[in-house]
């Protein structure tokens, strides 16, 4: 898959509350940081499927919308809006950067930079 289709298909997968096809697009060794923290959040896929599990795919309510989307070759940049946290939906800038046909790194800005 392209990178844009690695976004979308991610997207998709969250949204449907499908871990399993969540996590094929991303790769085993997945690296996720919350900036500007310098070091990663989650480290691994047995991390990242557990935080995922029992989060946001716990949680039937949460889903995200993308506002716009930016492909720049091996990246690709989503300003989306996540709701079911709370009375009104999160801001948050993601950076999905792929490598060989997966996912490596993602990042996670959020409005007020904490």
């Amino acid at each position: 898959m392209t990178p844009e289709q690695l976004a979308q298909a991610q997207l998709a997968a969250y949204n449907a509350k499908d871990l399993d096809a969540f996590c094929a697009c991303y790769s085993d060794d997945v690296k996720v940081w919350r900036m500007p923290d310098l070091t990663p959040s989650l480290q691994g896929m047995a991390a990242f499927r557990a935080r995922y599990a029992s989060g946001p795919f716990a949680e039937g309510q949460v889903r995200a919308e993308v506002a716009q989307r930016i492909v720049m070759g091996s990246k690709v940049i989503d300003h989306e809006f996540v709701y079911g946290r709370g009375d009104t939906p999160t801001q948050v800038a993601v950076v999905y950067h792929c490598r060989d046909g997966r996912i490596s790194e993602v990042y996670f800005f959020s409005p007020d930079g904490a």
